[in-house]
C-alpha cells in the first residue's frame, strides 16, 4: 500500500478583504524528499499560498494536511506547536531579529524546541559555515548585506530539520554564483531529512532544481 502524501492540499479558495477572488481550485500533493517550485504573475497569491500552507492565514475553503494533520482542524496554539516541529520557514523579508546574533537566530528553531544550548550553537556554527558565513557566529545582523542576510534565513530554516520546507523568493538577494550553492544545501537537507520542499520563485535557475515546475494561476496550480 502506497504511503500517504507528506502534504496534501486539496481545493484551496482565498479571497483578499475586498471579496477579490485570489485563487480558487488549487491542489498539490507533495512526496517526501519532493521539491516543487511555484511560479506566476506577481499578485496572484503565492506568498498567499505558502502563509495558508503553513497555518499563518486561512483559507475561504479547502483543507490542507501535513504529514496526516488537517490543519484546520488545530487550534492556534496547535498550529504554531506544528511549525515548530515540522516546518521550516524561509520568509522574503528574512525576518532576521536584530538583537540576536547570527548564531543566535540560527539556533532559535532549536532552543524553541528546547535542544541543548551546546547542541544547538554546534549546529549554527555548522549551518553558517555551510551557507558561507563561518566564523561569523557572533556578528551581528547590521553588519550583514542582504545577500548575506539571505543566507543567514535559509540556515535558521532548516536548523532543526524539518519535515517540510517553504521557501518564498530564497535565492532572490543572492548572486546568481552563491544562489545555486546554497540552494543546492537546501535541497540537500531535505533529500538527507527525508523531508519535503515547495519553492516560491521567479527565477528561472533556482525552479531548474526542482522536481516538479508549476504556475499558480486564480484557477489552480497548472504544469509551467
Amino acid at each position: 500500500m502506497a504511503s500517504p502524501p507528506l502534504l496534501a492540499i486539496t481545493d484551496l479558495r482565498k479571497t483578499v478583504p475586498t471579496d477579490r477572488l485570489l485563487f480558487e481550485d488549487v491542489s498539490l500533493q507533495l512526496e517526501r524528499g519532493e521539491l516543487v517550485a511555484i511560479m506566476g504573475e506577481s499578485g496572484v497569491g503565492k506568498s498567499t499560498l505558502l502563509n495558508i500552507v503553513a497555518g499563518l492565514e486561512r483559507a475561504d475553503s479547502g483543507t490542507v494536511t501535513l504529514d496526516g494533520t488537517d490543519l484546520a482542524l488545530l487550534d492556534e496554539d496547535g498550529r504554531a506547536a506544528l511549525r515548530r516541529r515540522q516546518i521550516g520557514f524561509v520568509f522574503q523579508a528574512f525576518h532576521i531579529l536584530p538583537h540576536l546574533t547570527l548564531g543566535q537566530n540560527v539556533a532559535l528553531p532549536l532552543a524553541l524546541l528546547r535542544t541543548s544550548p551546546a547542541e544547538a550553537s554546534a549546529r549554527a556554527r555548522d549551518l553558517l559555515t555551510s551557507v558561507g558565513l563561518p566564523g561569523r557566529s557572533d556578528d551581528y545582523p547590521n553588519q550583514l548585506s542582504g545577500g548575506e542576510l539571505q543566507r543567514v534565513a535559509i540556515a535558521r530554516a532548516i536548523a532543526h530539520r524539518p519535515t517540510l520546507i517553504l521557501a518564498d523568493e530564497p535565492t532572490g538577494n543572492l548572486d546568481p554564483e552563491t544562489a545555486v550553492r546554497v540552494l543546492g544545501l537546501l535541497i540537500a537537507q531535505m533529500r538527507d531529512a527525508k523531508a519535503g520542499a515547495v519553492l516560491v520563485t521567479h527565477s528561472e535557475v533556482a525552479a531548474a532544481s526542482a522536481d516538479r515546475i508549476l504556475r499558480l494561476t486564480s484557477t489552480g496550480l497548472v504544469p509551467a
